[in-house]
């Protein structure tokens, strides 16, 4: 299937930069309608078996009064006593051919309207398919600092609810059109050749609906968009629950939380009965009219037939065409909401798949070549796009780390660790300077070869829903149990693991929450020495394991990361005094630089550091 393809409908393209991804849906946009369509039309086959079979079901449908007429003159004439048995015979012959094409057409339409609703929801869940593939990847390419800014809450409204409204398009939006364009048009051909006054007044009442409908739906679509941010804040709301659901409880605020969540529902409960109450109204009035335009028939139709100018049969014709007419005009403004919602729905979906990421491969990117993996910092300077010109995270950032060289960066809160740790995976790009793997840019490398050279471990990792050895290996999925269990040994978790019930197979759950800080720490760490990286990266992984368990850690890891160049980043000295080289930041900045010894010698803001955790640890048993 063809990827759906990131482009604006006016044809720009938008970057990540701007902060704001939202777009004015507050109008009807049909170049959103449009793309849509042209979504759906690449399923040729199922369309266009869903138009015909539509096509084919209102024409039959309309041959339904043609017979309903014919047989109303043909028993009148029946009942009103031909001479002669013969005559009476082909009388009855007569009406009851009628009575069978009347069937016939009856059971072709209901299999063509079977064909066009399976065809039409096939068409329309491939749409979903393929939005939600292409909304997840989309999701997956956007960059750290987009994602900063947007809440996972309305990412998800708009992953499901958009996804379906957009779907649902198909066969109310266009299949629909198609059916209403055959029934009225065709119908009024059919009854304009039996009589054109009557024909004007029985179709009277399809503009008149058709307006209202109209005016409902602009109505109608402000109060979708407004029903779709409540339940995007109703979504945040339960999502930030369920995540601190532990904080809840122990604050005793499950009753606060429940008033909150309960006021969010209300907004958006007395906006889904206003939507309601419009619909009910247009709905109302549009079927008044139609009673109405039918009560004018029959008395106008009724003048007609006294007057012999039409037949009963030819009255009955007119009265049953309105019926049939009845359900596919009240749809009317189903359709013309469905086209409403397809726009809103479509606006908000497209704003975020039109979104160019700021973080993606040059066109002239290449695979990182083999290597030794020396990692290189030159003059690099970076500020997070948010804050202001004048105000840089780092600046003038030069370092080297080989294989088996090790560096530690250590400073205060804000200081920018963490930022060199996202450069490196180039989560976000350098404002000045460059980062170097074995000589090679890593703008000019694609991104997947590059965080495979590069596994960064988080101080707050993420576990998933899943067992723990699929954790583990979650880096290099075709790793063999012994691979795993080696990774879990060098972080001192083998022991552990061996003692659950079902060992390695054991679920982890939501988020880890069945282990504790420090195991759900090993486990990072087991996942991240787990591939073969070329530079590993600790962000303070080891901050909540206690210092013995560290200790055996980092002898566990020499022999694994020998051949790798490694980088610590840590609050507790203890984690990096062994680095070769360890740098003291502070505002962004390394303001010492050196070894262990040899910062200890200088007797600087290291040194401090250092006596003050010393005198700590003294104090603390």
């Amino acid at each position: 299937m063809e990827p759906i393809r990131a482009a604006r409908t006016d044809g720009t393209v938008d970057t990540e930069a701007p902060a704001d991804y939202r777009i004015d849906v507050s109008r009807f946009d049909a170049s959103v309608l449009v793309r849509i369509a042209k979504m759906a039309f690449r399923y040729r086959g199922r369309m266009s078996l869903a138009i015909v079979a539509t096509v084919m079901a209102a024409s039959f449908q309309l041959f339904v009064p043609q017979f309903l007429g014919r047989a109303v003159d043909q028993a009148q004439g029946l009942l009103a006593g031909a001479e002669g048995q013969a005559a009476k015979t082909a009388a009855a012959e007569a009406l009851f051919t009628t009575a069978l094409l009347l069937i016939g057409a009856a059971v072709a339409r209901g299999l063509c309207t079977c064909m066009q609703n399976y065809q039409g929801e096939a068409v329309g869940q491939s749409i979903g398919y393929d939005l939600r593939r292409a909304y997840y990847r989309k999701l997956q390419q956007l960059s750290y600092s987009w994602h900063d800014r947007v809440h996972s809450g309305d990412l998800m409204t708009r992953g499901i609810l958009d996804i379906e409204g957009v779907r649902l398009f198909v066969d109310t939006g266009i299949l629909r059109s198609f059916l209403l364009t055959v029934l009225i048009g065709g119908g009024g051909v059919v009854l304009w050749r039996i009589d054109p006054t009557l024909s004007m007044v029985a179709l009277a009442f399809v503009p008149i609906v058709g307006i209202r409908a109209s005016l409902a739906r602009l109505k109608l679509r402000d109060t979708w968009l407004a029903l779709q941010d409540e339940l995007s804040t109703l979504t945040k709301a339960m999502e930030e629950n369920l995540g601190g659901l532990r904080v809840v409880r122990a604050f005793a605020a499950q009753a606060h939380e429940l008033a909150r969540y309960d006021t969010i529902g209300a907004r958006a409960l007395a906006i889904s009965h206003r939507r309601i109450n419009l619909f009910v109204q247009s709905t109302t009035q549009m079927t008044f009219v139609y009673f109405l335009t039918m009560g004018l028939v029959l008395w106008v139709g009724g003048q007609k037939t006294l007057d012999g100018e039409i037949t009963l049969g030819e009255l009955a014709e007119f009265l049953a065409f309105m019926t049939i007419l009845q359900m596919p005009v009240r749809q009317i403004g189903w359709m013309v909401n469905s086209l409403a919602r397809a726009s809103t729905c479509g606006g908000r979906l497209f704003a975020v798949l039109d979104i160019e990421p700021s973080i993606r491969d040059a066109e002239t990117a290449i695979p990182l070549p083999e290597g030794p993996g020396v990692l290189r910092f030159e003059n690099v300077s970076f500020r997070y796009p948010a804050w202001a010109a004048d105000e840089r995270t780092l600046a003038g950032i030069s370092f080297e780390a080989g294989p088996g060289r090790t560096i530690g960066i250590v400073g205060p809160p804000g200081s920018g660790k963490t930022t060199i740790a996202h450069l490196m995976g180039r989560y976000h790009d350098v404002g000045d300077g460059r980062i170097t793997i074995d000589g090679h840019d890593i703008r000019d490398l694609t991104l997947e070869s590059l965080r495979l050279a590069v596994a960064v471990v988080q101080q707050d990792p993420f576990l998933f829903t899943s067992s723990i050895d699929h954790n583990v290996a979650y880096g290099d999925p075709w790793a063999g149990r012994p691979d795993i269990e080696r990774s879990a040994q060098a972080a001192q978790l083998h022991n552990y693991i061996r003692g659950l019930p079902g060992g390695y197979e054991t679920l982890v759950g939501e988020r880890g929450v069945t282990l504790s800080g420090g195991q759900r720490q090993r486990l990072a760490i087991a996942r991240g020495i787990l591939p073969e990286a070329r530079v590993l990266v600790f962000d303070d992984s080891t901050a909540a394991v206690d210092a013995g368990t560290e200790r055996r850690i980092r002898q566990e890891l020499r022999e694994t990361v020998k051949d790798r160049a490694v980088v610590i980043i840590a609050h507790r000295l203890s984690s990096l005094m062994h680095a070769d080289e360890i740098l003291f930041l502070d505002a962004g900045r390394i303001i010492e630089r050196g070894s262990h010894d040899e910062l200890l010698a200088a007797g600087g803001r290291y040194a401090d550091l250092y006596g003050l955790q010393a005198r700590a640890g003294e104090d603390a048993p």
